[in-house]
């Protein structure tokens, strides 16, 4: 399971590219492992790395003070393509523990709530404010309140919609299946009576 997330303070990169998808967040190469080490180092590794491993200097992530980020904000469709939850776990490997855009692909999103990563949705105007704030060491640091649902920055501050039952998730550090643990009860009964001949 996850740990509970309830706030994000950190350094916030600014990545605005549009469509990102999920084989740019972690190349295919990286999907071998059979357990979810040593991720961080595939965490977009073709923008990070030169074919012979060494650091591309331009990348946001590979600057101080960015390559400490704990806060994306990103593109519009972000982590579109294939379904890999490897990215979500590099994500999470590397440091990242909130990402801010004006929306994401359906099956990434559900993939960070799973996994204890904020996926935070805003207006096309906020996220602008937020890249350029970012992208400013000065004023790069900001925290995303989960309970209090604003983002609080070096200009000010926004507020920021996040449903109830995903909120709710990421403070409990609740994945799916501890989601279905606390319904065992509720399973069993229903199991009973459908062997019993009830339907």
């Amino acid at each position: 399971m996850p740990e509970p997330l309830t706030v994000v303070d950190g350094i916030a990169a600014s990545l605005p590219a549009h469509n990102i998808d999920t084989d740019v967040i972690m190349p295919k190469r990286f999907l071998k492992t059979i357990t979810r080490e040593g991720l961080a180092a595939g965490l977009f590794a073709d923008l990070r790395f030169t074919e012979s491993g060494g650091e591309i200097a331009e990348f946001v992530l590979n600057r101080e003070p960015w390559r400490r980020a704990a806060i994306l904000i990103v593109g519009d469709n972000f982590g579109c393509g294939s379904s890999r939850e490897h990215a979500v776990w590099g994500l999470r490997q590397f440091g990242i523990r909130a990402l801010v855009g004006t929306g994401f692909a359906g099956i990434f999103y559900d993939n960070c709530r799973r996994n204890g990563v904020a996926a935070i949705t805003v207006p096309d105007s906020h996220r602008d404010r937020l890249h350029a704030l970012a992208a400013d060491p000065a004023t790069a640091r900001m925290r995303v309140d989960i309970i209090g649902r604003r983002i609080t920055h070096a200009a000010g501050g926004l507020a920021f919609n996040l449903p109830d039952d995903i909120r709710n998730d990421l403070m409990a550090g609740r994945d799916a299946i501890a989601a279905t643990l606390e319904r065992a009860g509720e399973i069993s009964a229903f199991e009973a009576r459908y062997r019993g001949g009830e339907r």
